[in-house]
C-alpha cells in the first residue's frame, strides 16, 4: 500500500481542521482512488491519510487551475505560502 503525495506549484494550503469530518473524509477518500489501480481497501488508505494530515506530515491543497484537492507533503522547515487559506473562517 504505497500512497504517492506530489507536490504542486499553483495551490492554496487548506487547512485540514477547517472542514467537517464528512468533508474531510470525501476528500480523502476521492484522493486515494483517483488513479483507481490500487485495489486495496478504501478504508486503511484513508484512515493513513487522516493520521498523516493530524501529525503535520500532509497538508490539503487545493488547485484552482485543476479545481482538484490534492494531498501534499510537508517538507522539514517549510513555511506556509503567501495564498495559504489557514486564515479563512
Amino acid at each position: 500500500m504505497a500512497l504517492q503525495f506530489v507536490r504542486y506549484a499553483s495551490s492554496m494550503r487548506i487547512p485540514h481542521t477547517k472542514l467537517s469530518p464528512e468533508a474531510l473524509k470525501a476528500v480523502v477518500q476521492e484522493f486515494v482512488t483517483r488513479d483507481g489501480t490500487d485495489h486495496s481497501s478504501v478504508e486503511p488508505r484513508i484512515k493513513s491519510v487522516l493520521r498523516q494530515l493530524e501529525t503535520g506530515r500532509v497538508e490539503l491543497h487545493f488547485d484552482d487551475q485543476t479545481e482538484t484537492c490534492n494531498i501534499v507533503t510537508v517538507e522539514a522547515g517549510e513555511t506556509p505560502p503567501a495564498d495559504d487559506a489557514s486564515g479563512c473562517r
